[in-house]
This record gives structure tokens, C-alpha cells and sequence, in this order.
């Protein structure tokens, strides 16, 4: 029994700093962005953009939580 737990701790683990990661890569990407110079039009697309990204790793991380929380 303790190894599975283990086995789960450790995958939650990792799949938590996959979130962790997703969610610097979207501020990483929201700097690049500010660097260009576009017009209006082009700026809002990117913040849709943005914010279809937070939205859809904010889903993934309540997929993780849900999915540890059963055991």
C-alpha cells in the first residue's frame, strides 16, 4: 500500500510542476508579447489568446486536483 501511495505522490508530483510550467510559460509568453509593437487589433487577439490559455491550464489543474484527491 505505501508503495502505490508513493507512486501517486510521486506522479502528482510531476504533473503538478507541468502545471507549474505551463503557467511560466504563458507569463513568458505575455512578456514577448509586450515587446512587439502591433496594432489594437493584434493586441487584443494575443489577451484572448492569454486568457484561453490560463482558462484551459486552470481546467488541467482541477483535473490534477480532482484526480489525486480520490485516493
Amino acid at each position: 500500500m505505501e508503495f502505490v501511495q508513493n507512486c501517486q505522490d510521486f506522479e502528482w508530483s510531476n504533473d503538478w510542476k507541468v502545471i507549474v510550467e505551463i503557467f511560466d510559460t504563458i507569463d513568458n509568453l505575455k512578456s514577448l508579447f509586450k515587446q512587439l509593437n502591433v496594432p489594437y487589433l493584434r493586441k487584443v487577439q494575443q489577451k484572448i489568446l492569454i486568457l484561453n490559455l490560463e482558462k484551459y491550464v486552470w481546467s488541467l489543474q482541477n483535473y490534477i486536483i480532482e484526480k489525486y484527491s480520490k485516493f
